[in-house]
């Protein structure tokens, strides 16, 4: 059984039936994610040397994808700690990846990311927070805008500016370290609610150098060479996985839904345009991302454009299936009686989750020109 089916299983019998919930409550799934660690899905992407499963970009694909079918959010949510542990494997020191997952492996903890700030926005790679050095560490204040997972997830990745330079590092900032408040009340998002990317303040916080991940300035690298692919893959996952829940629910709308003559929505034949419109969609945003994934681990010379191109095509995808779908519901899904309005609202994160899509437009287009990207 590949991970995409076993995950689709999990899905559909730990979440699917809680989704609606989720989105009215906007309190971090808990329950799920304790699951989610007890199953070993938080050691999908730690090195069998170490306790885990050891697998790739692909896989982190099928099971964000297979999650978000079910609930964006969640599959939002777990993307990240993927991201965070792939950023430790390549670029920290033995001793941390130790620590950390071991941590993960046997204590079940999850890992989430502290990049953006309320002055850079979708720049996440410029931060603005301070950090002053000592042999020892770094005490670092400021606060990050938007940290998913906020005071559930027991470890955050935190940029901030290195010793010397324009250079940045990147730290893990662990749960109860003092001087770390999470400003739950202010997340009050249109979609995507369970997510909780409330504000994290980091007040005198000090850590120890080993808390540092790779050498001193190497933040950007570590962004670009491992952040970005597998944050990139993970959110075009998540926004293919959220055409698909889209699909089924028009599709079920459209079917069950009595029209003229006691026959159903889907006999009419702008409906039936709209059904093919959401099915190629749904069809064409998975398989460009499950191309992405397995050419970047097959190391091909255009995987990284096809990363890029995947998370812009999933993100745009998912709003206009929406959109569509908001059609075939009608009145009904206006009023709120089906789940298309909440999907809608779980659609818009797409544009403004950075990289935003239009800064990754730029970035594609300077790609294929021949020009560096930042």
């Amino acid at each position: 059984m590949d991970f995409y089916t076993r995950t689709k299983q999990f899905s559909l019998k730990e979440i699917s039936p809680k989704a609606k919930q989720l989105d009215e409550d906007a309190v971090f799934p808990k329950e799920i994610f304790d699951k989610l660690g007890s199953e070993g899905y938080f050691s999908l992407l730690i090195p069998e040397a170490y306790g885990g499963e050891g697998k790739g970009l692909s896989e982190h694909a099928q099971v964000c994808m297979a999650l978000a079918e079910s609930s964006a959010t969640v599959g939002l949510c777990y993307m990240m700690h993927n991201v965070a542990l792939m950023c430790i494997n390549n670029h920290g020191d033995e001793s941390l990846k130790q620590k950390i997952f071991t941590d993960v492996v046997k204590n079940k903890k999850l890992l989430a990311l502290a990049y953006s700030e309320l002055g850079t926005g979708t720049h996440f790679y410029k931060p603005e927070i301070s950090a002053k050095y000592t042999s020892t560490g770094v005490t670092l204040n400021g606060t990050k805008s938007m940290v998913t997972s906020a005071n559930y997830a027991s470890y955050y990745l935190v940029l901030s500016p290195a010793k010397e330079g324009e250079k940045l590092n990147n730290w893990i900032v662990p749960l109860e370290a003092k001087g770390l408040t999470f400003l739950l009340s202010q997340w009050d998002g249109l979609g995507m609610r369970a997510n909780v990317s409330c504000p994290m303040e980091m007040t005198d916080l000090f850590l120890e150098n080993e808390y540092k991940i790779g050498e001193d300035g190497s933040g950007i690298e570590q962004v670009f060479a491992t952040v970005a692919p597998f944050f990139l893959t993970g959110l075009a996952s998540v926004y293919s996985g959220l055409s698909a829940d889209i699909y089924q629910e028009a599709l079920q709308h459209a079917t069950t839904r009595k029209y003229a003559q006691d026959l159903s929505l889907s006999h009419i034949e702008t409906v039936q345009i709209h059904l093919s419109r959401l099915y190629t969609k749904m069809v064409g945003t998975r398989t460009l991302t499950f191309e992405a994934a397995r050419s970047y681990d097959n190391q091909e010379a255009d995987a990284v454009l096809k990363i890029i191109a995947a998370r812009i095509f999933a993100s745009e995808g998912a709003i206009e299936s929406a959109t569509i779908a908001m059609r075939v519901g009608g009145g009904k899904s206006y009023n709120k009686q089906t789940s298309l309005e909440r999907l809608l609202r779980d659609s818009f994160a797409s544009h403004i989750m950075a990289p935003s899509v239009d800064v990754l437009n730029i970035w594609l287009g300077k790609a294929v020109s021949g020009q560096q990207i930042p």
